[in-house]
């Protein structure tokens, strides 16, 4: 067996993912790691498509000045909608049109699947990050769109835009679900407690939220402290890293500057080498 197959040997990861669980798992188990997939949260699109649709034909009608697009999860099932409605073409025309400023690197990344990229990047992937790629912007007569965080309003987001005095055309174009089982998670948190994870991976803010919830409905909200404070907990980002923070939880791993599967990975492997 190679080094990097044995690099987490014995090393039992819980990894609270839907979208990406297959992904991240698989590179865990590549290291020799032993996966425990629990999915937390599930992705629906936005239960009133028509809203989403006549948001996209107002788009392509009319390209804003600025689109700001804060997921991947987000452009993807924008795209998706309109393809079902033979838009697609039309609405990738009109992003090509719009200057485009990304939150983070996921949504460039599905810009560039389909040959645009982004104008402007956020100073770092949060929303404080976008309010400072925007204060550099000359806003006055400019229109701007913005792709929503799931059902998050980003009150901070609209105020700030508000303030800047610019009309906003706001999309949220899905939703998350909180439909997994809840006995697996119910299971997780008891086995947090029992210390029988070594390390839990958080790649998104619903994660935490979700265990939260399940914790207080069945009064495991002790057991839940107690498994997260043994364990060695790691965060995909900043963002995600500063909710664990907020909520008393420290975060012992995080990439420093690439927010992906593969450099979380690899910082638990560095995690364990020290020890």
């Amino acid at each position: 067996m190679s080094d990097l197959a044995e690099s987490l040997q014995g090393i039992r990861v819980a990894v609270p993912e839907s979208r990406q669980l297959d992904t991240l798992a698989q590179l865990l188990q590549r290291r020799g790691a032993t996966v425990i997939k629990t999915p937390l949260v599930a992705i629906h699109d936005a239960p009133d498509a028509a809203l989403v649709l006549a948001w996209i034909r107002r788009f392509i009608e009319e390209p804003p000045g600025i689109f700001i697009i804060l997921t991947g999860e987000g452009l993807r099932r924008l795209l998706g909608l309109a393809e079902i409605n033979d838009l697609r073409e039309a609405f990738e025309v009109a992003l090509g049109k719009s200057r485009l400023l990304c939150r983070g690197p996921k949504p460039e990344r599905v810009l560039r699947e389909i040959g645009l990229k982004a104008s402007d990047k956020a100073l770092e992937p949060t929303t404080d990050g976008v309010i400072g790629a925007l204060e550099t912007m000359e806003l006055a007569g400019q229109a701007v769109a913005v792709q929503l965080y799931g059902e998050d309003p980003n009150q901070k987001l609209m105020e700030y835009l508000a303030g800047r005095q610019v009309p906003v055309d706001s999309v949220a174009p899905y939703v998350y679900a909180d439909d997994s089982e809840t006995s697996r998670v119910v299971s997780l948190i008891k086995s947090l407690s029992n210390e029988e994870v070594d390390v839990i991976a958080f790649t998104s803010k619903p994660q935490l939220r979700r265990l939260i919830q399940v914790a207080k409905k069945h009064d495991l909200e002790d057991q839940l402290k107690t498994g997260l404070g043994n364990c060695c907990i790691a965060a995909v980002g900043p963002v995600v890293k500063n909710q664990l923070e907020a909520e008393g939880y420290k975060v012992a791993v995080m990439p420093d500057r690439t927010f992906f599967m593969k450099p979380l990975v690899t910082e638990i492997m560095r995690y364990y080498r020290k020890e």
